[in-house]
């Protein structure tokens, strides 16, 4: 059954590493469904978030196969239950005169932020995981969403599963070496 895997990746931060990561999954046929990328702490690493729909036999493929690359150092196939995951939306409404007060009432239950407002158009950003996003998204459609933008998901491991990545992949650069 395919269904959305989140893989978190962490990498050295190094010129073409998500440029092979993603050909990776194009040359293989997979496609990703959201990506996001940035520096850790430790700007020498990076986090590389994926969510790409597999079943659990190509999730596995998929994780064998990015542990091959040089500058990976750990992955982890964050299911469900297993992690934290977040995303932001920002959303241009259009909100007339008569339906502020509702406009507003709704985002204030669903704890979003006014970014903006100018005229009649109003910027708001929304946080939280993948089904609050979409959910208030549908929430204001009736007001006229002029644009959508979401940032893909993050997602981080409960516990310390990368606590001990320094160690691992020196461990790892001594057996090849």
């Amino acid at each position: 059954m395919t269904i959305n895997h989140t893989v978190s990746v962490l990498v050295s931060n190094e010129v073409g590493v998500l440029s092979r990561i993603v050909d990776l999954f194009s040359g293989r046929g997979y496609n990703i469904e959201s990506l996001t990328v940035a520096p850790t702490l430790d700007s020498i690493y990076s986090r590389v978030t994926i969510v790409t729909p597999a079943d659990e036999d190509v999730i596995e493929q998929i994780c064998k196969q990015l542990n091959r690359l040089i500058p990976v150092i750990k992955v982890a196939n964050l299911s469900i239950g297993e992690a934290i995951e977040y995303e932001i939306g920002l959303i241009k409404v259009y909100v007339s005169d008569e339906n502020r007060a509702e406009f507003l009432n709704i985002v204030s239950q669903a704890n979003a932020t006014i970014m903006d407002v100018n005229e009649k158009v109003y910027t708001v950003k929304i946080d939280g995981d993948e089904k609050k996003v979409q959910t208030f998204a549908e929430l204001i459609r009736p007001f006229g969403i002029k644009e959508f933008v979401r940032s893909g998901k993050v997602a981080i491991t409960k516990g310390n599963q990368f606590s001990n990545f320094k160690k691992q992949r020196e461990e790892s650069l001594k057996a090849v070496l």
